[in-house]
């Protein structure tokens, strides 16, 4: 049975990405998905564009926000998509095909379907892949990406939407709290599925001290016992000099916090 997949495009004042993503979308090959555009309110010329290609487009709307989060639960409350992906101005599908290769294995056993992504910068391009397995501990330190994971719909009302008081990892906060607390299932895609515009806030460093106060907020909620070991381990850098620290440094022994780690990885985890 076919699920339908809603591709959703956030936008600000992204004009000349905008038009990149567009194309993206409206030349994949299987064509049973809803396409939804959210754009700020842009000044940049992005309402005449979207305007230009209205006719591809299933919903849109150029209105002031209050972030990228707002915007993306505007577009999942207007979505009637089983499934939705998040293909923001400056992203595209890494094939025409993508949709048409990932819809037969979008099934009602999984509820995110994630897969690899090509990290773009304008003078880089750089592949990501991802484990089969996901885990306490490897979100403790990273994420799944939004523009290579489809996520079932219903999720975000049986659980939340977007946390619009953070600007950068609302997404990590949704995926942590889905797999690592209520064991949804996922699957792992063993394909790329995007080009990620690796240019955005949540990649630039001037903002990661941002990116780590709401990690620190996120932890606090549902994990605060790693709350003072997960602000030590966010600065460090050198996994050689991360172990050293561990046992110097950690409130929590090492080996008792390690024993924790690997314990909520065996129990979070699903087989893919």
């Amino acid at each position: 049975m076919s699920h339908k997949v809603s591709v959703i495009t956030i936008n600000y004042n992204n004009k000349v990405g905008l038009e990149k993503t567009i194309q993206s979308v409206i030349n994949q090959t299987w064509l049973g998905f809803e396409y939804i555009i959210i754009d700020g309110a842009s000044t940049d010329g992005s309402k005449k564009l979207i305007e230009r290609y209205s006719d591809k487009i299933n919903y849109w709307v150029s209105e002031p926000d209050t972030g990228v989060y707002n915007a993306m639960n505007k577009a999942i409350k207007v979505a009637n998509g089983d499934f939705v992906i998040f293909m923001n101005s400056g992203d595209t599908f890494y094939e025409n095909s993508i949709l048409e290769k990932v819809n037969p294995l979008l099934t009602d056993q999984y509820d995110i379907y994630y897969g690899d992504n090509y990290k773009v910068k304008p003078s880089s391009k750089r592949k990501k892949n991802y484990p089969e397995k996901l885990s306490f501990a490897f979100f403790y330190s990273s994420c799944i990406n939004h523009q290579s994971t489809f996520i079932r719909r219903k999720m975000f009302y049986d659980y939340f939407l977007y946390n619009e008081e953070y600007r950068i990892v609302s997404d990590w906060e949704f995926f942590i709290y889905t797999i690592c607390v209520e064991n949804r299932p996922y699957k792992y895609l063993q394909m790329t599925i995007s080009n990620y515009d690796f240019t955005g806030i949540s990649s630039l460093d001037k903002y990661r001290h941002i990116a780590k106060q709401e990690k620190v907020a996120v932890f606090d909620k549902y994990f605060p016992m790693f709350i003072e070991d997960f602000d030590k381990v966010s600065d460090i850098k050198s996994k050689r000099i991360q172990q050293v620290l561990y046992i110097k440094n950690f409130k929590t022994p090492w080996k008792v916090f390690k024993g924790i780690i690997n314990f909520l990885a065996l129990f979070s985890s699903k087989k893919g």
